[in-house]
């Protein structure tokens, strides 16, 4: 199977694709995987450490083509804000929660969550259901991924404690 030689950046590449793959978000972080693009070209994903792929980075075969990576749309929820002192207030929480989101300039994006929806309009916010790519911001943890509570093998446990009082047994 052919191999993915170099991941190229979005806007660093020019031509027309040899063929395109659409991925949601989950599926454009990975370290390995065989993956066939939607003209039927069958390649191989074989990094040392799992990666990130953005909407248009290309994927260099080993025979010089290129694959387009197309971010999927997913559902949605857009934040807004009265005003950016809002705004960072439920970016703050949203942060504290380790949920993945999209800072937009002025607005916020995450995935649909009715609880988190909830929080959001609890707290001022005012949602906009949409259906478009998400690639939530880096962090600490790598691109568009949160630590969550998983720290580890399973076999040790720890505790750690935010700063709003809620803690966590692993």
């Amino acid at each position: 199977m052919i191999r993915v030689s170099e991941i190229l950046p979005a806007g660093t590449w020019d031509g027309p694709p040899t063929d395109q793959i659409t991925l949601d978000r989950e599926d454009r972080h990975r370290r390995r995987a065989a993956m066939t693009g939607e003209g039927g070209l069958a390649f191989l994903l074989d990094q040392p450490a799992a990666i990130h792929l953005r909407h248009g980075d290309g994927l260099k075969l080993e025979d010089g083509s290129i694959i387009e990576v197309i971010a999927a749309p997913e559902e949605l929820a857009e934040i807004e804000a009265d005003n950016m002192g809002h705004l960072v207030k439920i970016a703050w929480h949203l942060g504290n929660r380790h949920l993945p989101t999209q800072l937009m300039g002025t607005t916020l994006r995450i995935r649909r969550d009715h609880v988190i929806e909830d929080l959001v309009i609890r707290l001022g916010g005012k949602l906009t259901i949409l259906q478009a790519p998400f690639d939530p911001e880096g962090g600490a943890y790598g691109h568009g991924q949160t630590h969550g509570h998983d720290h580890g093998n399973g076999e040790q446990s720890h505790q750690h404690s935010h700063h709003d009082g809620h803690s966590h047994d692993h």
